[in-house]
């Protein structure tokens, strides 16, 4: 651990330990990593040494690195309609989203309805694009997409490279970072390494969310049953674009060490302008609907910014620059340009208190932030 400090990873190691050992979570999972490497692992409670998670909404920023590498290669364009790839998406006022708009999720239909095995079907997908309706003028409103924008992203990924989704992740980011641990579709004979989802504690009454002083969170598609639906077979296959990969804490982390460097120290794959780009904060003024907050998205990932960081969440020491996508059930997964870390903690159980939840994530994330040693 010569790159980090010793005391500072004690703190965290004692930290992420503590849900384990108190027994209301059942497993997770950290890695650091640094100059494009892992410097620090490390596995609690039920997880073993090659256990996979699903990685949930962590899974947009593979999604949105996917697009990227195909903006880098002028084949598409941010800007571009979503009409001018898939036609049929253009009915009931959706005419106007750009590539831009699904992934800033400023297209205007974040609640619509797909089943994830649908996916896996050609025909279903079309339908679904063509029955969804907008809600609002695209590009006037944030409101986060729990899977919806995704879908699309990678529909346009499919008809502008001609290859499966899942494959062109597969052979364009996987494989050159030798991520031989991350799965858009979960093969069937890697299914007994994926831990099972389990809920955890008590749901809070509406009268202790008026107490803490917080709102009462909006329902979404993101139900407990959604969830634990991806302990079935079929729908951990399904590759679902904007919540389904599975990885685990290493894999995460390098991916996010790639991101910082632009590729692996053999294989470059995104250019520094393009990762400029992605990261320049779109749409400034929109807030959070929820917390009434500063959005600060890129494409398809959040930007930690300024001292309201902790609400995206990041941890409280992380810089400004910090950049990640975070999952549902407290995944963490960033990394900071000021300290070069990338910083990713897992867990299989999903805590029903959403508060006690992100509290959790911004304490880890603030530790985690502060592991660099000083004496580098």
């Amino acid at each position: 651990m010569e790159y980090l400090d010793e005391h500072k990873i004690e703190t965290l190691v004692t930290r992420v330990d503590r849900e384990i050992s108190e027994g209301l979570l059942p497993a997770a999972q950290i890695a650091i990593g640094y100059d494009n490497q892992i410097v620090f692992s490390k596995n609690f409670g039920d997880t073993k040494p090659d256990s996979l998670f699903c990685i949930f909404s962590a899974t947009k920023a593979i999604t949105s690195a996917a697009s990227w590498l195909l903006m880098q290669d002028e084949i598409i364009s941010e800007d571009d309609l979503v009409t001018d790839y898939i036609p049929e998406f253009g009915k009931n006022g959706k005419s106007k989203i750009t590539l831009s708009h699904l992934l800033t999720h400023t297209a205007g239909f974040p609640h619509a309805p797909f089943r994830p095995v649908e996916w896996r079907s050609k025909e279903a997908r079309l339908t679904r694009f063509k029955q969804w309706r907008i809600f609002w003028e695209p590009g006037t409103q944030f409101e986060y997409h729990p899977s919806s924008s995704m879908y699309v992203v990678a529909e346009i990924i499919e008809r502008a490279s001609g290859t499966d989704f899942g494959d062109f992740v597969q052979t364009r980011i996987f494989d050159p970072l030798r991520l031989s641990n991350s799965f858009i579709g979960l093969p069937d004979d890697q299914g007994a390494r994926a831990l099972e989802i389990k809920y955890c504690g008590e749901e809070l009454s509406e009268q202790e969310y008026k107490e803490m002083g917080f709102p009462i969170p909006p329902e979404t598609e993101v139900t407990e049953d959604a969830i634990l639906s991806f302990n079935e077979t079929d729908v951990r296959a399904s590759g679902i674009p904007g919540g389904g990969a599975f990885s685990n804490a290493k894999d995460m982390a390098m991916f996010y060490q790639a991101l910082l460097h632009g590729g692996t120290d053999q294989k470059r794959l995104w250019q520094e302008d393009i990762l400029m780009s992605a990261k320049a904060i779109r749409n400034p003024e929109l807030t959070d609907p929820v917390f009434k907050k500063a959005a600060n998205r890129g494409l398809g990932i959040v930007i930690s910014g300024d001292t309201d960081r902790n609400y995206r969440g990041f941890g409280k020491t992380n810089s400004p620059f910090a950049f990640g996508h975070n999952g549902a059930g407290g995944q963490l997964c960033w990394a900071d340009p000021d300290t070069g870390l990338s910083f990713v903690y897992l867990t299989s159980g999903h805590d029903r208190n959403p508060i006690r939840q992100g509290r959790r994530g911004v304490s880890i994330s603030s530790l985690a932030a502060e592991c660099k040693s000083r004496k580098r």
